[in-house]
């Protein structure tokens, strides 16, 4: 049975961002990295941007070069998968049945991608967006696709909507809920990137419920919504969330329900097991103390950073402030804060200009922005956030006035 001092689980941005900071930390101990795919980590966001659409090879989306990691003595234990944990035994055994042991373990194993379940979901030629080999099978059929159904009107729906256009595709987006990115933005957004998506000629349902997957040969050939409809499509693609990668632990006996829980320090319930980034449930100061998994390389990066530290001696609890971004066409989106339980808006700006920002307040205070080409807002409304200070709301709505220079109510 080989062993590591640790043993980082999950290949990703997190697992990564762990094994970069403990050698970055001087840890000179052994550090194993263990992914179920083949290659070393690479990023997720470009695969349903810039490498879908062709502007990033898969070589400009690595998160390190392949030598970095033999130079820093970080084995690669690649194409691997833990069945089971053993938190007493300190070791994992995986799904060829050998056994790979640990001192501290970093649990980073994100998620997979919630697919269909309804009638004729087995069929051939439905993708999820999630690993490289999901988006080379997509990319390995665009010559000879015309019609694209995208189910899921969330970012990652969005973007491969807006790239197969680029590529001029036909694309219906159908969004079961009555707008898009209704988990994650107020209403103003949602309605500015439904109009967006239609004037670029993306045919968007919402209220749109699949009822079934019709085949051809074994190949999906039509979707059909719960009203009857029939909707051709040649290729579907899957953006409805992710499931988190935690059935091992949790059968361990770790705390959780969505995800496993987390302390302050990235600390499971288990011993010398930590857990980071998509699949990590914590208790989130932007999100008012609720237990909640932020999928961001944000939070997949800075959780790494404060697990690895706690390992190294240092108590850094996480509190890092969240950010996201979603590329569309020519409009770039950056968020910053959580803007769940949010009681009003402040719209900055003017849509039809393409550059404006969407402010959410709670009690008066700023808790979370959405900037569409407005850089400056993303980057000074961030310290407001931080502060939770209660701010002058016509000031706020100036967009002539930079947010830096918004006095306190």
């Amino acid at each position: 049975m080989s062993y590591y001092d640790v043993l980082i689980v999950g290949a990703g941005h997190a697992g990564a961002q762990a094994a970069i900071q403990l050698r970055q930390m001087g840890f000179e101990g052994s550090v194993a990295m263990l992914g179920d795919e083949r290659e070393v980590p690479y990023e997720r966001p470009p695969l349903s941007k810039e490498y879908l659409s062709g502007d990033k090879t898969f070589e400009r989306i690595l998160i390190r070069p392949v030598a970095f990691w033999t130079e820093r003595n970080i084995e690669m234990l690649l194409g691997k998968r833990v069945k089971a944990v053993d938190p007493v035994g300190k070791f994992v055994t995986l799904t060829d049945d050998s056994e790979v042991s640990y001192g501290k373990m970093i649990w980073c194993t994100g998620g997979t991608p919630r697919m269909l379940s309804c009638p004729g979901a087995e069929a051939k030629g439905i993708h999820g967006v999630r690993r490289r080999d999901d988006v080379d099978a997509i990319m390995a059929r665009l010559d000879e696709i015309n019609q694209v159904v995208v189910i899921g009107g969330g970012y990652i729906g969005l973007e491969a909507a807006a790239v197969l256009r680029k590529f001029d595709k036909k694309v219906v987006l159908l969004e079961a809920l009555d707008r898009v990115l209704a988990r994650v933005a107020g209403e103003e957004l949602s309605r500015f990137y439904e109009a967006d998506h239609r004037a670029h000629g993306v045919d968007l349902r919402l209220r749109a419920m699949v009822e079934k997957i019709e085949a051809t040969d074994g190949h999906v050939s039509a979707v059909i919504l719960a009203d009857g409809e029939r909707i051709p499509a040649d290729l579907v693609i899957v953006g409805i969330g992710i499931i988190p990668e935690t059935a091992p632990l949790i059968a361990a006996g770790a705390t959780g329900g969505n995800g496993v829980d987390v302390d302050a320090y990235c600390r499971t319930s288990l011993p010398d097991i930590y857990a980071v980034g998509d699949c990590a449930a914590h208790a989130n100061g932007y999100a008012r103390g609720a237990q909640i998994r932020l999928e961001s390389v944000q939070n997949a990066n800075d959780q790494a950073k404060v697990a690895v530290q706690h390992i190294m001696g240092q108590e850094t609890e996480y509190d890092a402030v969240p950010w996201f971004w979603s590329n569309q066409y020519d409009l770039k989106l950056q968020t910053v804060g959580l803007s769940t339980g949010f009681d009003q808006t402040i719209l900055r700006g003017d849509p039809a200009t393409r550059s404006f920002s969407v402010l959410y307040m709670k009690a008066g205070k700023l808790i979370a922005l959405d900037c569409v080409n407005m850089v400056k807002d993303y980057v000074q409304g961030r310290a407001h956030v931080i502060s939770g200070a209660v701010l002058d709301q016509a000031q706020l709505a100036d967009a002539s006035r930079p947010l830096k220079e918004v006095d306190l109510a």
